[in-house]
C-alpha cells in the first residue's frame, strides 16, 4: 500500500512518511465501530493524517474512512483539507495514479460537504494543470477539474464564487493551448468542456469575472478564432448590456483594473514557483547560466511547453516583486531572466505573446492603481541591452509603440495615456535617470525616433 512512487537512491519523504505513521499507529481505530470518544487536538490531528492515507490508498474502503471523517470532524474539515493541500503541492508528481484518481474522488466529496478552506485545494489541483502539455495524466487532470467545474457548480457559489474565476483564468489560458490542435481527437471532448464552462462562467457569473482585470481581455483576444467567444467579444465590445453587470460600462473598466497577482500563480506549479523564487532571491548575477538550464530542461525542452514562457513572465513581472535589500545586492534581476526567456522562444507566434505578456501592464498604467514593480522588467532589460544586445532594445520599443498604435484603436487615447505615464513614473521614481539613453541611441530606427514625442509627453 504506497502513496508515492520514488526511486531506491531517493530519500523518504517527510509529508508522506508522516502521513503514514499516522495510519500505522491509528489503523485499529479506522476499522468499525468506530470509538465515539473526542479526540483531544493531537489526536485529532494525527486521525485526519490517517484517515487520509486510508481515503488515498485504500480503494475499497474509501467511503468508509469517509464515513469516520464526517463523524469525528469538529473543524469544519479544515485540517483534514490543509493535509489534502500538502499533498497536492508536494506529492502531487510522484502520487500513483490510483492515489491521483483517489485525490479528485475525495475532493469531491469535500465540495459537498463545503469543507472549509475546498476552494484552496481547487486552486492547488489547477496549479498542478501544466501548459504546453499534452501528456495523457495531464490532459486526464484537466478534464477531471473542468468536469468538477461543471458538476459543483452550485455548491462552488456556496463556497466561494471567486473560485469560478480562478477556472476561468487557467482554461482560457489553457484553450489557447489546446486550440492550436484542431486535428487531436484526444483534444475535442475536452476542449469542449472548457469552452462551455468558460462561456459559463462569462455569461452568467460576469460580475464576477470583472475583479479578474485587464489580463481577461489579454486571455479573451487569443480565441477570438472560435466562434462562441468571437460571440463574447462583440458583446464586449458593443452590447455591454447582454452581461447583466451593474454599472459595467466596456472593456476600459477591465483595462483600468490590475489584474490581482494571485492570477499570475494559477499557471506555474509550485515546483516552478519555488525554483524561480530560489533564481531571483539567492543566485548572483553572472552564476545564473547552469540554473536557467536546469530549469529549461526539467519545464521547458518538452514539445509545445514553450507556451509557459508566456505565464513565467507574467509570474515574474507582476507576482515576484524583490525587497529593496534584493534590488540592491548582486542577485540576479528580473530583467536579466526575462532576456534570457525571450532569447528562448524559438516560434513567432510565442514571442510575440511574450513581449505582449512583458508590456501588457505599459498600454493601461495609472500610478495611483498600478504597481511600478509591474513595469520595471521590461524598461530596465530595454536600458541593460543596451549597446551589446541592441537588438533587444530596438524590438522590444518597436513592439511597444506598435501595441500603443494597433492593439486596441477605439481606445488609443487610453493606450497612449499609459505608455507616456509609464515612461514618466519610471523616471519620477528613479528606475532610470532618465529617457536620453534611449531617445539618443544612436541605433533607434526611423520609426521609433518619430514615436520619441510619447517619451515627453
Amino acid at each position: 500500500m504506497k502513496l508515492i512512487q520514488i526511486s531506491s537512491h531517493e530519500a523518504k519523504n517527510p509529508t508522506e512518511l508522516s502521513l503514514r505513521q499516522a495510519f500505522e499507529l491509528f489503523e485499529p481505530k479506522l476499522r468499525p465501530p468506530f470509538a465515539l470518544t473526542i479526540p483531544n487536538p493531537q489526536e485529532y490531528l494525527f486521525l485526519n493524517k490517517a484517515i487520509l492515507y486510508g481515503v488515498l490508498c485504500e480503494t475499497h474502503v474509501g467511503k468508509a474512512h469517509m464515513k469516520h471523517l464526517h463523524a469525528i470532524v469538529t473543524d469544519g474539515y479544515c485540517c483534514f483539507v490543509s493535509l489534502l493541500v500538502e499533498v497536492v503541492n508536494e506529492l502531487y508528481v510522484k502520487l500513483l495514479e490510483p492515489v491521483k484518481s483517489r485525490l479528485i474522488w475525495v475532493t469531491k466529496e469535500l465540495i459537498n460537504v463545503l469543507a472549509v478552506g475546498v476552494e484552496g485545494l481547487l486552486v492547488c489541483l489547477l496549479r498542478q494543470i501544466l501548459g504546453g502539455d499534452f501528456s495523457d495524466g495531464n490532459l486526464w487532470l484537466c478534464f477531471e477539474m473542468a468536469t468538477i467545474f461543471m458538476s459543483k457548480w452550485d455548491y462552488l457559489l456556496q463556497v466561494d464564487p471567486m473560485i469560478l474565476t480562478s477556472g476561468l483564468y487557467t482554461y482560457l489560458r489553457l484553450l489557447a493551448d489546446h486550440s492550436r490542435f484542431v486535428s487531436n481527437p484526444k483534444l475535442e471532448a475536452l476542449k469542449q468542456l472548457e469552452i462551455d464552462f468558460c462561456i459559463k462562467v462569462l455569461k452568467e457569473q460576469f460580475p464576477l469575472c470583472l475583479k479578474v482585470g485587464r489580463d481577461l481581455v489579454r486571455l479573451l483576444q487569443d480565441l477570438v478564432h472560435l466562434s462562441k467567444f468571437r460571440a463574447i467579444w462583440k458583446d464586449l465590445v458593443l452590447n455591454q448590456g447582454e452581461f447583466k453587470a451593474r454599472g459595467f460600462y466596456g472593456i476600459p473598466q477591465l483595462y483600468n483594473t490590475r489584474t490581482p497577482s494571485e492570477y499570475m500563480l494559477l499557471r506555474i506549479t509550485p515546483e516552478m514557483e519555488a525554483q524561480l523564487r530560489f533564481l531571483l532571491t539567492h543566485v548572483k548575477l553572472g552564476n545564473q547560466k547552469r540554473h536557467q538550464a536546469w530549469f529549461a530542461k526539467k519545464f521547458l525542452w518538452e514539445p509545445n511547453r514553450e507556451t509557459l514562457i508566456i505565464d513565467i513572465v507574467r509570474f515574474i513581472c507582476c507576482a515576484h516583486h524583490p525587497t529593496n535589500e534584493v534590488i540592491q545586492s548582486d542577485v540576479v534581476p528580473r530583467w536579466a531572466v526575462i532576456g534570457w526567456l525571450l532569447k528562448s522562444c524559438t516560434k513567432n507566434y510565442v514571442e510575440a505573446n511574450v513581449k505582449l505578456a512583458l508590456l501588457y501592464d505599459w498600454l493601461f498604467f495609472v500610478e495611483r492603481v498600478d504597481n511600478i514593480m509591474d513595469i520595471e522588467p521590461a524598461m530596465l532589460l530595454m536600458v541593460y541591452s543596451i549597446p551589446r544586445y541592441i537588438d533587444i532594445t530596438l524590438t522590444l520599443l518597436e513592439f511597444l509603440f506598435l501595441l500603443m498604435e494597433n492593439y486596441d484603436v477605439e481606445h488609443y487615447d487610453i493606450l497612449v495615456k499609459g505608455v507616456s505615464t509609464s515612461f514618466s513614473v519610471l523616471v519620477k521614481r528613479g528606475v532610470i535617470c532618465s529617457l536620453d539613453v534611449l531617445t539618443s541611441c544612436d541605433a533607434l530606427s526611423p520609426i521609433l525616433q518619430q514615436a520619441q514625442q510619447v517619451f515627453v509627453r
